[in-house]
């Protein structure tokens, strides 16, 4: 179930566009097990991610001099906080496709934060949270440490292409030994407005999305990537 943060950051318009870039066999796993992948957030392969900024470790570790399990628990939470990472844009993202789909052979799911808010009504074992992430100097600046999803919501300025917005959540109460990350039940209908197609695909894959799509018994709208176009001068 999506559960409202107060500390955490969102866009206010729930009409705001998200997209998430995927290759085939992501997408068709996510309609078989009509379950969405959250990664551990360790695993992701910025070595950062979770951790603390300088000035906020810096004073970390003076709490720490008088409770020497106090930075433990930090370790610990980045094992337990799994996260699904999707990408704020009105429009498509060519560097999105690049870094995210293989052999031309990619799609993308374009949602809204609404849509993810409503989608996340079936998951009823935990709640989870949508936080756009903040992009600072690591070096100068600080992060709050008053919650334990903000080490998760902040990113070094030399990510800011991304533009992230997270679907995030602490799997603790579950008892789970998470390994690579967990899958959490969504409202397919509810997440997917429409699918986009890679630029450079060929037409037999977008008809191969489509037929099966079909058989599963979905009827999203699918279209070629607005970066490929069919008029040529």
């Amino acid at each position: 179930m999506y559960q409202v943060n107060k500390n955490i950051h969102i866009p206010t318009d729930p009409n705001t566009i998200v997209w998430k870039y995927l290759d085939l066999s992501k997408f068709l796993d996510l309609l078989l097990s009509k379950k969405l992948f959250m990664s551990r957030s360790d695993k992701f392969e910025d070595q950062y991610e979770g951790t603390f900024s300088e000035p906020t470790y810096e004073e970390l570790k003076l709490i720490a001099a008088s409770n020497p399990t106090f930075l433990d628990g930090y370790k610990q939470k980045r094992k337990n906080i799994v996260i699904s990472s999707w990408h704020i844009n009105e429009y498509e993202s060519f560097a999105m496709w690049q870094i995210f789909t293989k052999n031309n052979e990619g799609l993308a799911i374009q949602s809204t934060i609404g849509r993810l808010q409503e989608a996340l009504a079936l998951e009823t074992r935990i709640p989870q949270h949508i936080g756009e992430v903040e992009y600072i100097d690591y070096r100068h600046e600080h992060i709050p440490y008053e919650d334990d999803f903000f080490p998760f919501l902040f990113k070094r300025k030399s990510f800011q292409y991304e533009k992230e917005v997270r679907i995030i959540s602490d799997v603790t109460p579950l008892n789970l030994s998470v390994h690579e990350g967990v899958k959490i039940h969504v409202d397919i209908e509810q997440l997917i407005e429409r699918i986009y197609i890679h630029p450079k695909s060929e037409n037999w894959y977008k008809k191969l999305v489509i037929e099966l799509m079909n058989k599963l018994d979905f009827d999203f709208k699918v279209e070629k990537s607005d970066l490929e176009s069919d008029i040529l001068i």
